[in-house]
């Protein structure tokens, strides 16, 4: 860990919504206020998305394909770009560059306090460096970055905030500002925060 990482609280993995509650409210809403979410709101919306669910063997909220668990999740913050470390209950930061711009191409990405980027490492997909990336090698990762974006829809329903899932992301700007090798593959952004 270094000083610029973020350790979360422990996950509130209990109360909420019901889920037929939660599943009648879910909605995308493109409007948010630039309210930051507090680090128990985070923690609790990572945990939701790609949290470990059975610590004994290392599953997930959200299914993988051959448990093969080639998901990760970024999170673009003011403070600059981090990675989810569901094990570690961390956010583990790249850089400290605020990018929250480059995950889309609308306006309210730049200023919304949390952009999700889904990025799969095809690398755990058996995938080698150079080895060219068919859209049959993407299948999982298209489908587990639904499910953990439902899951995200789902808390935010739950918690009584907003959320976009965006396929419209600049990953030819983006992907270099991460410092993703040709290996990861950005599949989608979702960004989350209070309504405004």
């Amino acid at each position: 860990m270094t000083a610029q990482d973020i350790t979360l609280p422990v996950p509130a993995k209990s109360g909420g919504k019901p889920l037929m509650d939660a599943l009648s409210e879910r909605k995308s809403g493109r409007l948010f206020a630039e309210k930051e979410l507090s680090l128990q709101q985070l923690s609790d919306l990572l945990w939701a998305a790609w949290g470990i669910n059975r610590p004994e063997d290392g599953h997930r909220t959200a299914p993988s394909s051959h448990n093969r668990q080639e998901m990760d999740v970024y999170v673009t913050l003011k403070t600059g770009l981090y990675l989810y470390d569901a094990g570690g209950n961390l956010l583990r930061q790249v850089h400290n560059r605020d990018i929250r711009g480059l995950t889309g191409t609308q306006d309210f990405p730049a200023t919304a306090p949390v952009n999700l980027v889904y990025v799969s490492d095809m690398t755990r997909r058996d995938i080698k460096e150079g080895q060219e990336i068919k859209d049959s090698d993407m299948l999982s990762s298209w489908a587990n970055t639904g499910f953990m974006a439902e899951n995200v829809y789902l808390y935010c329903a739950s918690e009584g905030l907003s959320c976009v899932i965006r396929a419209m992301v600049p990953r030819d700007k983006l992907g270099p500002e991460m410092g993703l090798k040709p290996t990861q593959v950005i599949i989608l952004a979702q960004t989350v925060g209070y309504p405004q």
